[in-house]
């Protein structure tokens, strides 16, 4: 099939190159000409393992290639996504200007093209975005119905940072919300390479699948959290009692992982929009506001544990939200290095692959970082931080340290 892509963050990126290597032709669209010409060079702007080789092998088989021309991509595709960011607006809410802009720029392109095509909405959208924003802006721009001239699905996609490549070849499920039967076929259609059970709803359903899904893995973090807070006042390990609870069938154990908490670029603004969407409908979230407010203390509960910092040397290993990623948009570290800068500590910090943090100088290497240090805080869980070489007092916030002589945890 010929798939185009509005798009090229996590969503975009990896969609495409997945949907790519099944032998689909794709075209990726992207407004930054800079960022265009490094995926087409091999080079992918996140850190993702396992993107750069398949990024390389599509576009050496020639069905692969991103460009910022918008009506190309229209014009020689058959089904586009839009996967734009939604980020949080300074009220929690969800700031939709760039699902209006791509919405609108797809419809102007749409409006020359004779054949029927499919819109499939791919961003994580407050129910009823996909009909009221997307739709509407399509039709008026290009001058064509919905459901008659192009059709229009809600796909929610189920990717995390660090392992997104395994999670598109290895789905859960495919949700479909659907305006019309003709574009959830093609739909259907393009995922027909995947085995996983499928799931046809209206689109206003399928965009609070996306909604409910991450806001309950919040609230569990957040509650094994607070078990981990009561574990550690009794001397209980909160990971043997997680160990145990996640045996049950009916619970699983994964997010049951006590620490630092959760952030990144889904977590941090789906629970704040799902929060601030059922209040405007008059629903009460009280459980996600709970898990949205134990998150947001963690922080503060590591430096507390540091003691007195001012003057001294604080080394800071980790800057990324988590493992296996670069991101560090909502980082619960970032949180903890501007508390440790207003308690006047003198902060080292090093991470393998976290992007820049505005106004921090950072170490090349992790022994840099250790050098000197009084105190050393682990907040991202990169694996070489298991063994750090360094005799002061360490706090690790996401229990990875194998040595556990010189440290105390978050939790233990």
């Amino acid at each position: 099939m010929k798939v185009s892509v509005i798009g090229t963050g996590y969503v975009g990126l990896i969609s495409g190159v997945g949907y790519a290597s099944q032998g689909h032709d794709v075209i990726c669209v992207d407004v930054l000409e800079e960022k265009v010409a490094k995926i087409n060079a091999g080079e992918p702007p996140i850190h993702e393992a396992g993107l750069p080789e398949r990024l390389r092998q599509v576009l050496d088989k020639g069905n692969f290639k991103a460009t910022t021309d918008i009506t190309d991509a229209i014009e020689n595709s058959d089904i586009c996504f839009i996967s734009v960011g939604t980020p949080s607006a300074a009220d929690g809410s969800i700031d939709l200007k760039y699902i209006e802009q791509a919405s609108k720029d797809l419809g102007t392109a749409l409006k020359n093209k004779d054949s029927y095509f499919t819109i499939v909405v791919k961003s994580t959208v407050t129910p009823g975005t996909t009909e009221g924003t997307v739709i509407k802006n399509v039709e008026a721009a290009s001058g064509k119905k919905a459901g008659q001239d192009f059709g229009v699905c809600m796909n929610p996609e189920f990717l995390r940072e660090g392992k997104a490549i395994e999670d598109f070849d290895n789905p859960d499920r495919i949700v479909i919300g659907r305006l019309d039967e003709k574009s959830s076929e093609a739909l259907k259609a393009l995922n027909k390479a995947f085995t996983c059970p499928v799931l046809e709803t209206p689109l206003s359903t399928a965009e609070m699948i996306k909604y409910v899904s991450n806001a309950f893995l919040a609230v569990k973090i957040s509650y094994a959290n607070e078990v981990a807070e009561f574990c550690k006042k009794i001397g209980a390990d909160p990971y043997e009692v997680f160990k145990g609870v996640g045996m049950d069938k009916r619970i699983n154990p994964a997010f049951f992982n006590s620490g630092l908490g959760w952030g990144g670029s889904c977590f941090p603004k789906d629970t704040k929009e799902f929060a601030a969407a059922a209040k405007r409908e008059g629903a009460n979230p009280r459980i996600v506001d709970a898990a949205i407010e134990t998150n947001k203390i963690l922080p503060s509960k590591i430096v507390e544990l540091a003691g007195d910092v001012s003057g001294k040397t604080v080394a800071v290993l980790g800057l990324a939200f988590k493992a296996g990623t670069d991101d560090v948009r909502e980082s619960q570290a970032v949180e903890v290095i501007k508390l440790l800068n207003e308690k006047g500590a003198k902060i080292q910090a090093y991470d393998p692959e976290a992007s820049e943090v505005e106004g921090l100088e950072r170490e090349e290497t992790m022994e840099k970082a250790l050098e000197g240090a009084e105190i050393c805080l682990v907040l991202t869980e990169w694996p070489e931080f298991e063994n750090i070489p360094f005799s002061g007092k360490i706090i690790d916030g996401r229990n990875i340290v194998e040595n556990r002589e010189n440290y105390e945890g978050l939790f233990w």
